[in-house]
């Protein structure tokens, strides 16, 4: 494994996995995916696979316009990790779980009116922003199991 293959398979990931959760991902998925039960395991176990097909539509071009040269075994590990981390914070309540035992509560409801300086408007209406804490932290956990992902897919 080289430097370059692992910056260009990192490269296709982080934007196929952007396009991923924000393209590909319906709105059904993400209004489901953290409610408990049955509903929120399978609107998640969809958006994981349709997001995990983006990635692999994505980076097989790659890999193979740029002559790379990947094992079947490390794509099934680096990707199937990718999706089982995924799938795991995106139920949401686990995600809200790690950021209250790391300390991180009180980021994770920014944003929203649970913070006590959430965003409203001149009329105390509740304003429109660019995201959350908790939106933050999610893409930041999925950014770093990406990077295992992609050491993993580069190096087995």
């Amino acid at each position: 494994m080289d430097a370059a293959t692992f910056a260009a398979v990192y490269i296709a990931l982080y934007v196929a996995h952007s396009v991923g959760d924000h393209w590909v991902q319906t709105s059904c998925q993400s209004a489901d995916k953290g409610k408990p039960g049955w509903t929120g395991r399978l609107a998640g176990a969809r958006h994981v696979a349709t997001l995990t097909a983006t990635k692999v539509a994505l980076l097989l071009p790659v890999a193979a316009l740029l002559g790379l040269r990947l094992s079947m075994l490390g794509l099934v590990a680096g990707l199937g990790v990718d999706a089982l981390t995924h799938w795991w914070a995106d139920r949401r309540s686990t995600l809200a779980w790690l950021a209250k035992v790391t300390g991180k509560a009180e980021f994770y409801s920014l944003g929203t009116g649970a913070h006590a300086a959430h965003p409203v408007t001149s009329e105390g209406k509740p304003a429109a922003h660019l995201g959350t804490g908790a939106y933050a932290l999610d893409q930041s956990f999925h950014h770093l199991w990406l990077l295992v992902a992609a050491l993993l897919i580069t190096t087995v």
